[in-house]
C-alpha cells in the first residue's frame, strides 16, 4: 500500500518520527564522555538524554561511553558518585568521534601534562572535542580553542581567556565552531547537544526528541496543531475545535455553524492555506494523537481507537497503515 502523505502543519509532526529517510547515515557516531571530578551531572544527562532519545527514534545513530582520566570512580557535583566504562589514558582514538569534556562548578582548572597531549593528540587525530561548563578550560589549556569561538560558565570566562588569549570567549549558552562544541549549563549543553544531532541528521529527528523529552511535555499532553502554524485565525478556530473533539468527531456542518463559516468557506480556508480538505486534515490529527498515545502511555489499541474516534479496530488499523505504512499493533513503545 502507498503511504499517504500528511499535509500542512501535521507533517512534521509525524514523518519526523519515521525511521526510513534514504538519507539517514548508517554509520555510527561514537561520543566519549570524560567525567572530571565535581562534573556537572545536569549538563552530562541533558547531552546524553539527547543521544539515548535519538537512538530511541532511530535506532544506533550514536554510541556512547564515560571515561576517567584516572582509575576508580568520580563524584558529580550532586555527590553521586559515578565509575566510568574505560580509562581515557588507555582508550584508542579511533574510537572515538566526538570527546565531551564534562566540567562544573567546583571542577579544579587544573591539568596535567599526560592530559594535556591527551587532548592535544585528539586534536590532530581530528576528533571532535567538546567542553562542558568549564570543561571548555581543558580545551583552552591544551591550546585547542585558539581562533574558535567557544562558551563556558561566566565564572571561569577569565580564566579561560588567560590561557587561550586567541579564543573569543563568548557569553552564549552554547557554541558549536566548527569541530569544538562548548556549553556554560546544562541548558546549553542541551541545546548544544540538539544543534550538533541537527547538523548530522537534519530538523525532522531533533523536532521528534524534543517532542519525546519533557521539554515539551509531550508525553503526557500533546502539542496543540495550532502551535507554530501559519493560519487565518478563523481557521485556527476550526482546528482548535477539531482537537478539542477527537473522541466523537463533528461533522462538517457542525464544524461550519460553530465557527460561523459555511461549509463552502471552510473547504476553501483548508484548501488555500493547509492545502488539503477538512474532513483528512481531521483524520491526520486523529492518527497522529493516535501515535503519540501508542508511544508514549500504556493504553491498549483499543483504549486509543475510542479515544480517537475510530468506529472499529479494522477501520483504525486501515487509517493508520495509510499514513504510517504498518499496523498499529506494530507500533513502537517509547514509555520509559
Amino acid at each position: 500500500m502507498e503511504r499517504r502523505q500528511f499535509s500542512g502543519g501535521m507533517q512534521g509532526k509525524n514523518l519526523r518520527y519515521l525511521s526510513d529517510n534514504p538519507q539517514q547515515s548508517t554509520s555510527v557516531t561514537r561520543v566519549g564522555f570524560l567525567l572530571l571530578e565535581h562534573f556537572s551531572l545536569p549538563a552530562f544527562t541533558q547531552t546524553l538524554d539527547t543521544l539515548v532519545t535519538a537512538n530511541l527514534l532511530r535506532p544506533d545513530l550514536f554510541a556512547t561511553r564515560t571515561f576517567g582520566w584516572g582509575e576508580g570512580e568520580v563524584i558529580s557535583d550532586l555527590g553521586l558518585v559515578i565509575r566510568p566504562d574505560a580509562n581515557l589514558m588507555l582508550a584508542t582514538l579511533q574510537d572515538l568521534d566526538l570527546l565531551v569534556i564534562c566540567g562544573g562548578f567546583r571542577t579544579e582548572l587544573k591539568a596535567s601534562e599526560p592530559f594535556i597531549q591527551w587532548l592535544r593528540s585528539a586534536g590532530e587525530a581530528g576528533v571532535r572535542l567538546a567542553g562542558l561548563w568549564n570543561g571548555s578550560w581543558f580545551l583552552g589549556r591544551a591550546g585547542l580553542l585558539q581562533g574558535y569561538r567557544c562558551a563556558i560558565h561566566p565564572e571561569h570566562r577569565p580564566a579561560l581567556a588567560e590561557v587561550s588569549k586567541a579564543a573569543q570567549v563568548t557569553s552564549e549558552p552554547y557554541v558549536i565552531d566548527r569541530d569544538r562544541l562548548t556549553a556554560s549549563s546544562p541548558s546549553g549543553a542541551f541545546h548544544m547537544a540538539l544543534d550538533w544531532i541537527k547538523s548530522l541528521h537534519g530538523k525532522a529527528l531533533v523536532e521528534g526528541i524534543e517532542d519525546i523529552l519533557a521539554f515539551e511535555e509531550s508525553r503526557y499532553r500533546r502539542i496543540k496543531p495550532t502551535e507554530n502554524m501559519c493560519v487565518s485565525a478563523p481557521l485556527r478556530e476550526v482546528v482548535k475545535l477539531m482537537d478539542a473533539n477527537l473522541e466523537e468527531p463533528l461533522e462538517l456542518d457542525q464544524l461550519a455553524v460553530y465557527a460561523g463559516r459555511s461549509r463552502r468557506q471552510l473547504e476553501r480556508l483548508f484548501k488555500e492555506q493547509l492545502g488539503t480538505t477538512p474532513q483528512r486534515y481531521y483524520m491526520e490529527l486523529r492518527v497522529t494523537e493516535a501515535r503519540r498515545l501508542l508511544q508514549h502511555t500504556e493504553l491498549s489499541q483499543v483504549d486509543v481507537l475510542v479515544a480517537c474516534g475510530f468506529v472499529s479496530p479494522s477501520h483504525f488499523s486501515k487509517c493508520y497503515s495509510a499514513y504510517f505504512g504498518y499496523r498499529p499493533s506494530k507500533e513502537k513503545r517509547l514509555v520509559k
